[in-house]
């Protein structure tokens, strides 16, 4: 390689003086750097460099003053600008790929290669698959396999439901009320749930304002029971079901204790164990509440809300509160076979809208496809 050092000609001028431009060259391309500019180097300005030359006659050492340049190479200048306009429209891959092509060793120019291929045979693999999918569609009909897709979501939404007794003789057993709460973590609700047991309504209107709880819960303690037993036990239901809710829209739990210091270990431990699914990441173990997580949670909060409100209850507002689409939530209410109907909103509760109730009677509906299901079924 030759290398010309070029400098500034005005050695008066005290920033002109120390500007170099280095040029290299070689048989394929020419490389320059300078120590001026937007793209000089820092390091030369933070720190000193020497070069040392050994005489090896005398044994001894000569340094002297010394920069570091980036050499870049130098394209040719006659370029017509519409040639670099389809270069500038590549991705990132594709131009390391064009700088693989050109500079690369044989090891990565040999990686490239592989990689193309594999495109090439993901490309293969994609229409084989699309050609069997048409095979199978043709074969067997696009009406039976949204039958089978829906029953299969149907399945999958199964799983995380409630305990279901389908040959249960009264409404209040087919979920019942132990599968949702233990007598243990029913017992450890009394503490908590006493201020709502002995909530006034002006503390009701102030916790409204605030929207401290969620919209069911604020509506339901305007209607406790006057009977100390039957007010306890909704109060200690409500406070689960507002828990519940709030739990739902945390993301990844980093605290041992998420909902706080008045939440018992016992409820805190079923939040945990029962709503979470963990997941790996940044070398530790998180607990997540997934999209199935939050159907679960939904589920139970359904569940609960039947056993509060009499096997009826509006799963609109429930809705407003988990922060669910409506589809969804009807889909998990009818996987859970309730009756869906029509009703105006509660007074102050976006009364405008039509709400919809869920009612769990006796003989249990067969289970059907979603809605969604039924809307490509009509699109076919």
């Amino acid at each position: 390689m030759r290398f010309t050092v070029y400098r500034n000609k005005d050695t008066a001028h005290p920033g002109k003086k120390h500007r170099r431009i280095l040029v290299s060259e070689t048989e394929r391309l020419s490389y320059v750097g300078n120590n001026f500019g937007s793209g000089v180097m820092k390091c030369n300005s933070l720190c000193r460099y020497f070069v040392g030359v050994l005489d090896k006659e005398s044994g001894q050492m000569e340094v002297y003053n010394a920069e570091i340049f980036n050499m870049q190479p130098l394209l040719s200048g006659n370029l017509i600008p519409d040639d670099t306009r389809d270069y500038q429209t590549k991705s990132y891959r594709e131009k390391m790929d064009l700088c693989i092509e050109a500079f690369g060793t044989s090891k990565q120019k040999r990686a490239l290669n592989s990689r193309r291929m594999n495109a090439v045979g993901n490309d293969i693999l994609n229409t084989a698959v699309t050609k069997a999918a048409a095979n199978i569609i043709d074969a067997k009909g696009v009406t039976a396999l949204i039958q089978d897709v829906a029953q299969d979501d149907v399945q999958n939404v199964s799983i995380f439901l409630p305990p279901c007794n389908e040959d249960a003789d009264k409404p209040e057993e087919v979920y019942k009320f132990a599968d949702i709460l233990s007598p243990a973590e029913y017992e450890a609700l009394r503490v908590p749930a006493a201020v709502f047991v002995n909530i006034t309504p002006e503390e009701i209107t102030k916790k409204t304002e605030d929207k401290s709880h969620c919209s069911f819960v604020l509506e339901e303690l305007k209607f406790l029971p006057a009977d100390e037993k039957s007010r306890d036990h909704k109060a200690r239901c409500l406070w689960f079901l507002d828990t519940l809710i709030k739990f739902s829209y945390l993301k990844v739990i980093k605290k041992k204790h998420p909902m706080g210091p008045e939440c018992p270990h016992i409820i805190s431990r079923k939040l945990m164990k029962n709503f979470t699914s963990l997941t790996y990441n940044n070398g530790s173990v998180q607990n997540l509440i997934s999209a199935s997580m939050k159907a679960k949670i939904t589920a139970y909060v359904i569940a609960l809300a039947l056993h509060i409100n009499n096997f009826q209850t509006d799963l609109t507002v429930l809705q407003n509160d988990m922060k669910l689409q409506e589809s969804r939530m009807m889909d998990i209410a009818k996987a859970m076979r309730l009756k869906i109907s029509k009703a105006k909103g509660l007074p102050g509760l976006e009364s405008d809208q039509n709400h919809k109730l869920g009612t769990l009677s006796l003989p249990l509906p067969v289970q059907k496809a979603s809605g969604n299901q039924r809307k490509r079924k009509k699109m076919s």
